[in-house]
């Protein structure tokens, strides 16, 4: 969540206990524990409310169905044969008519 590395921990656990103090750290944590799942709590309750998982679930379904018909309408591969039956076409009246390729 915080993408915290050891060294930070440790540099903010060191610079907690320089400010708060060796007795009233173990009480600062606790609150901070509490303010940390309270948020949390909160967070999932306005998830839950603004229905944030059948939005993002929708949104996926939504995207699967427009890669699914960008596939199905992609006609580059009809372009690729329709070229190259057009250059064995202009290959074949060249030799028919002795024109060379420029």
């Amino acid at each position: 969540m915080f993408n915290i590395g050891f060294a930070e921990l440790i540099l903010v656990l060191l610079i907690a206990f320089l400010v708060v103090g060796p007795k009233d750290l173990p009480k600062v944590a606790r609150w901070l524990g509490r303010c940390v799942k309270k948020a949390r709590e909160l967070m999932r309750e306005v998830k839950q409310e603004i229905g944030w998982d059948e939005i993002t679930e929708e949104t996926k379904s939504i995207r699967k169905d427009i890669d699914q018909t960008v596939k199905e309408t992609d006609i580059s591969a009809d372009l690729r044969e329709a070229s190259k039956a057009f250059k064995s076409s202009m290959d074949e009246a060249r030799k028919h008519t002795g024109i060379k390729k420029p």
